[in-house]
């Protein structure tokens, strides 16, 4: 009996090998910073790869064209430290009365899904052995966390500098008054004992101010992102912290100081946080792919999507790149395709989207050449998880238009052009003149159990899964 036991956790060992080896397992990650729809993604791939021969409708993904693909299931994930994805109540809210978009991500999560699917292997369909496994386990987390990993190269001080270079804007310089004023009296070499329940409160104040730069100025550069989606850190004093702004403190800070010890928060931020999210998780993802969302920063401001451009490119500096081999898949996975897509591209007529792709484009530009340099694959696309509108051509001033249809966020029904999407970013004079009438759209009503009619998810699968499944 003891034998037997021994034999099959051999049998089991080597099965997990022989899968990593030949690339039967792939570690797919998803992000995107907020109101990009992640959730509603991955919620809508799941269900597309369900329903896949069903009702699907996937064109362009080979493995199902060709009659190849078996079928896919959920099955046990593997890390059980990590929340399953709320798949099920995410479609529940999807098939509720009204219709709502699934909550938005919060923490990390991930589910597995088992893909069978016959294999184009000659060598493999003469031994017999052309049924495949692949085991695709997608992890959803939020962007704001991704944004941190650039600190792992600043220092406090360099922090402190780079945030009083985003306070020259006057905007940024307002939304953050309430922090400045309440940590103007302070002391860099005041003993920290003497104003520990001002640092809490400073700190709350500065999370408020964070959370007014995204949500007023539609700003995305969130540092430290753990600030306003803290996760299981909740509470804990290593996020009770705020950048030294006023003035520059002497060279040398004793540790019971007051700058001393925020450095001290910051450095253990970084290290219990940060470097922790990387370690377990980041660096050993497979595949990245980061939804986008072009068309908010173009109802807002000129600074939001040079703000959203930045970020992109802090994004970009993050990933390991590299071409993944099968021995580095067994020892030292890294991302070797990333895909950065442009969600919402149901919310523009089907004549933008080469205008929206091509904005994403520009945005992403300053990160193409070095990931190409280092071997990495990185695409970009615009698309509709969900498809929340229909399209439908009109007479105007003598020519035809297309127009969108759909239901607002209140329940009203539209039809409307939104508006010319520009190809690049645009001049200052487009936002003093602007004519967009882009509204976010209410989930269309449709029957649970069915997959929801999507724009080019299935090229992102054929991007993604494509070559794993030959």
């Amino acid at each position: 009996m003891l034998q037997q036991e021994r034999w099959l956790s051999l049998q089991r060992k080597a099965d997990t090998l022989w899968q990593r080896t030949w690339d039967r397992h792939l570690r797919l990650a998803v992000t995107g910073l907020a109101r990009s729809g992640k959730t509603a993604f991955v919620t809508a791939l799941i269900q597309q790869l369900e329903q896949a021969g069903f009702s699907a409708r996937l064109p362009h993904w080979q493995v199902l064209q060709q009659g190849r693909l078996l079928g896919v299931q959920q099955v046990v994930q593997t890390h059980q430290h990590i929340p399953t994805f709320g798949y099920s109540q995410a479609l529940s809210m999807l098939a509720a009365d009204p219709p709502q978009w699934p909550e938005p991500t919060q923490t990390l999560s991930e589910i597995r899904l088992e893909l069978r699917f016959r294999s184009q292997n000659l060598l493999r369909q003469k031994i017999g052995h052309d049924v495949c496994h692949l085991y695709l386990d997608i992890v959803d987390y939020p962007g704001e966390w991704l944004l941190d990993l650039p600190l792992l190269d600043l220092s406090y001080a360099q922090w402190n500098a780079q945030i009083r270079e985003q306070l020259q804007s006057p905007q940024r310089r307002h939304l953050a008054e309430p922090w400045l004023k309440a940590g103007s009296r302070w002391s860099a070499s005041q003993p920290f004992s003497s104003v520990m329940d001002e640092v809490k409160n400073i700190s709350a104040l500065y999370t408020q101010y964070l959370q007014d730069c995204r949500s007023q100025l539609g700003l995305q550069s969130i540092q430290p992102g753990r600030f306003v989606l803290p996760g299981e850190f909740a509470g804990a004093p290593m996020l009770q912290f705020v950048p030294w702004v006023w003035g520059l403190p002497a060279e040398s800070s004793a540790h019971d100081s007051l700058y001393g010890l925020l450095q001290a928060r910051y450095e253990a931020y970084k290290e219990h946080v940060v470097k922790q999210f990387y370690q377990k998780h980041f660096s050993g993802f497979d595949r990245q792919i980061v939804l986008v969302d072009c068309l908010q920063p173009l109802k807002v401001s000129r600074e939001a999507i040079y703000d959203l451009r930045d970020t992109l490119g802090q994004l970009l500096q993050s990933f390991q790149y590299g071409n993944s081999h099968w021995w580095q898949r067994l020892f030292s996975p890294r991302i070797d395709k990333l895909l950065f897509v442009a969600s919402k591209a149901d919310h523009v007529t089907p004549e933008q989207h080469p205008a929206l792709l091509s904005l994403l484009r520009e945005l992403v530009h300053s990160g193409l050449s070095r990931a190409r340099f280092e071997g990495v694959s990185l695409e970009c696309m615009a698309m509709a998880a969900i498809r929340s509108s229909e399209y439908h051509q009109v007479d105007y001033q003598g020519q035809p238009l297309t127009v969108l249809h759909g239901v607002d966020l209140t329940g009203h029904e539209l039809a409307l052009f939104p508006g010319v999407i520009p190809a690049r970013i645009p001049e200052p004079d487009f936002w003093r003149n602007s004519s967009l009438r882009l509204t976010d759209l209410r989930p269309p009503v449709w029957q649970s159990e069915q997959a929801r009619p999507h724009i080019r998810l299935d090229q992102i699968l054929e991007y993604l899964l494509g070559d794993k499944m030959q």
